[in-house]
């Protein structure tokens, strides 16, 4: 079992990926920012992180660039987002990985086994 945050401001989406992934057995933390995130990180470590960028309050740029400022050790960040750049924007940010929206539950599956695999 692997902790997934998920950081989505769609409240649609974060209920999609949260019975999703709990039906694999994972522990999922959900955020509806990049500001609420930064919080959950002060009390738990995740074990990936999947991240939209485009939210308010603090956006996946804003919150990738204090996360990288924090001291310690980084989880992998996944963007998720529908831009059709989507490969950039993971890029953009040091991401290590992207689900461009709309994706299937065997990308989402696929992408977070690949970094919670020896969790």
């Amino acid at each position: 079992m692997a902790r997934i945050l998920v950081v989505d401001d769609d409240v649609m989406i974060r209920n999609y990926i949260d019975m999703a992934l709990k039906e694999e057995g994972h522990e999922v933390l959900a955020a509806e920012h990049g500001a609420a995130a930064l919080l959950v990180l002060d009390a738990v470590v995740p074990d990936v992180i999947l991240l939209d960028m485009r939210m308010p309050t603090m956006d996946g740029w804003e919150f990738a660039r204090q996360y990288h400022a924090r001291p310690g050790q980084k989880v992998p960040i996944v963007v998720m987002t529908a831009a059709q750049d989507a490969s950039q924007r993971a890029e953009q940010i040091g991401a290590d990985d992207y689900l461009a929206k709309p994706f299937d539950l065997d990308d989402l599956y696929g992408c977070v086994s690949r970094f919670t695999s020896s969790s």
